[in-house]
């Protein structure tokens, strides 16, 4: 069965998308979405290996691990980084089959090595499990599934609220640039493709675009404003159009009533759509998208309320012809199920058209053509002054009917905004701590409705912190970020583990301060299988597997503490595990914060 997913399905998910920020009667309401963007993953990127089955011991971080007859003639080998119960890390690639290679086929044989060319076999085996290929430069794809979705909540850092003032539709720029963009197509309600299997024939833009999704048919000028291609010069003589010369602004005396039209060259027509606030241009202006303004927008609105449904702003000459009245200007009716649409025809000596434009756009078109057959012309706007066509004539003009409602009204259907852009703005250490700066992160994301940790509630706060921490009094040295942080527990039958997020001392303590971490069942369970939670009541120390710090769990502190709200010491995160849907995720190279930086992240994402 041929079917499609149109442009106007996924224009309506980027609308539906920004409406659900605002629907309901307030912040609780279900029909509301409270979407939060978070960043995540302080750890560094490693090929990940599951391994079960293993013998002969355990493998060790430093030696090798392959696949093949022998290791000389290993199709996978690999360097070992990191240990789990079920897992190892893996860094230094190398395969048959290049750099970025696999064990083969899950169930492969995987052989311990120790020493390099002249070493030997260290007696660990193990079959080979999920295989993902990363590292530091190239992240590993994200991966849709349930699975993924529990690792990412694992290392969360922080999260913070994306409202309707952090988000727009966007769609592709273009600048007024007459090197990178000399020509624009114009508007149009009917561009379609040429399958290579034939069975159609189909009509281009005059970049060569086969639909108005992909055609360059609108501008931001040098004052940011925006203007829409009616006409590009398109006639007999060149029928793709020919290049733009004047800059379409609103303070130009060839612009009025919306309209700018060129005094020279091709003759393009604009219309003015919106201008971009400065806001606007500071949050969602990027190199390669710019936004469309929202609804409340003075320049929209106004633009919004000139749009005429079915009114005929353009028509062009398909076909010069020849045989008509000579030398003449001509007027005729735009024929279909609008009315009171009128163009003029301008002649040539030889009886050919000249020139064609709309002198009354008329209203409520959705289909219409020009006659140029006699009864048809008419020597006065009016119609009143019939001018006899002559037999044997030829010539033909095409009507350029509007977008449904007219040009203008509505910008993003229009435009065909399919994204939506989110401006997220990380301040220092925002939220009170929540988005620690003596770490990095390298992956970002949006979860739709997460819930407070340990309720029902949905999470309404603009911050949200993801970590878990501890308030340590007493450290022998400073906790390293990244390093692997334990305590033993249950009366010394069980030890916690975690991994260090951020160590933040107190002011003026060299001993004193808050330490913060994540914990996943990949890396941080037991020996039992299981993740414990640190303890602060009569717990043991917290030491560092790096640093060799340790200091105790400060039992007296309660409140909130570097954007942690501490019970007796410990702090848990703000998000409930697992909770909501992630909806976005994007692995990226470290992205590095310090004290005094500010990032500015502009996510675009495309329904």
């Amino acid at each position: 069965m041929a079917a499609i997913i149109s442009d106007k399905f996924r224009i309506f998910n980027a609308k539906q998308f920004l409406e659900s920020l605002t629907e309901g009667a307030n912040d609780t309401s279900a029909e509301r979405t409270r979407m939060y963007f978070f960043v995540g993953r302080p750890q560094p990127w490693a090929a990940y290996l599951e391994v079960y089955s293993v013998t002969g011991g355990s493998f060790s971080v430093g030696d090798e691990v392959y696949v093949g007859a022998s290791y000389a003639a290993a199709t996978f080998r690999a360097t070992v980084s990191a240990v789990y119960d079920s897992a190892v890390l893996l860094t230094g690639i190398f395969g048959s089959n290049g750099v970025n290679s696999t064990p083969g086929a899950l169930g492969a044989s995987l052989v311990g090595w120790s020493g390099g060319a002249g070493g030997s076999a260290t007696g660990v085996t193990a079959k080979a499990g999920v295989y993902r290929y990363g590292t530091e430069n190239e992240p590993p794809l994200p991966l849709d599934n349930q699975t993924e979705k529990f690792d990412v909540y694992d290392d969360i850092i922080a999260a913070k609220r994306i409202t309707s003032e952090y988000a727009r539709a966007v769609v592709r720029r273009y600048n007024w640039d007459l090197v990178a963009n000399p020509k624009f197509d114009m508007w149009k309600p009917d561009y379609s493709a040429t399958p290579a299997g034939g069975g159609q024939i189909g009509k281009s833009s005059a970049t060569g675009a086969t639909s108005i999704s992909d055609a360059k048919f609108y501008v931001m000028n040098s004052a940011y404003e925006v203007f829409k291609c009616l006409y590009n010069g398109e006639n007999p003589s060149n029928p793709a159009g020919q290049n733009a010369t004047q800059e379409p602004i609103t303070t130009s005396g060839n612009y009025t009533g919306g309209i700018f039209t060129e005094s020279q060259g091709a003759g393009y027509v604009w219309k003015y759509m919106y201008t971009l606030p400065t806001d606007d241009v500071i949050r969602f202006l990027s190199s390669d998208f710019l936004p469309v303004v929202l609804p409340t927008n003075a320049s929209r609105i106004a633009t919004q309320a000139a749009a005429v449904a079915g009114a005929v702003d353009v028509v062009v000459v398909k076909d010069a012809g020849s045989n008509l009245p000579a030398a003449q200007t001509l007027y005729t009716a735009i024929r279909g199920d609008g009315g009171a649409g009128v163009v003029e025809i301008v002649t040539t000596a030889g009886g050919a058209i000249d020139s064609a434009r709309v002198v009354a756009p008329g209203s409520g078109y959705t289909y219409a053509s020009v006659s140029l057959a006699n009864g048809n012309l008419f020597g006065d706007q009016a119609l009143t002054s019939n001018v006899a066509t002559p037999a044997g004539f030829t010539g033909s003009i095409e009507v350029v009917l509007p977008p449904q409602g007219g040009h203008g009204s509505d910008m993003e259907l229009e435009l065909n905004a399919k994204r939506v852009m989110t401006n997220i703005r990380l301040t220092y250490a925002e939220g009170a701590g929540d988005f620690p700066v003596d770490n990095d992160f390298r992956r970002i994301g949006i979860v739709k409705d997460p819930i407070d940790f340990a309720t029902l509630q949905y999470a309404t706060a603009d911050t949200l912190n993801g970590m878990y921490a501890i308030k340590v009094t007493g450290a022998t040295a400073d906790f390293i970020a990244d390093e692997v942080i334990s305590q033993t527990v249950n009366g010394g039958a069980n030890t916690a583990y975690g991994k260090v997020v951020s160590w933040v001392l107190d002011s003026g303590s060299t001993t004193s301060g808050i330490l913060k971490f994540f914990q996943r069942p990949t890396e941080h369970v037991d020996a039992d299988g299981k993740v414990y939670r640190f303890e602060a009541n009569g717990a043991a120390a917290v030491s560092g597997g790096t640093s060799a710090a340790q200091g105790n769990p400060d039992t007296t502190v309660n409140g909130l503490v570097e954007g942690v709200n501490l019970t007796n010491g410990l702090g848990e995160p703000e998000i409930s595990n697992n909770s909501g849907d992630v909806i976005y995720v994007e692995n990226r190279r470290l992205i590095t914060r310090a004290a005094d930086q500010i990032e500015d992240i502009k996510l675009v994402i495309e329904f």
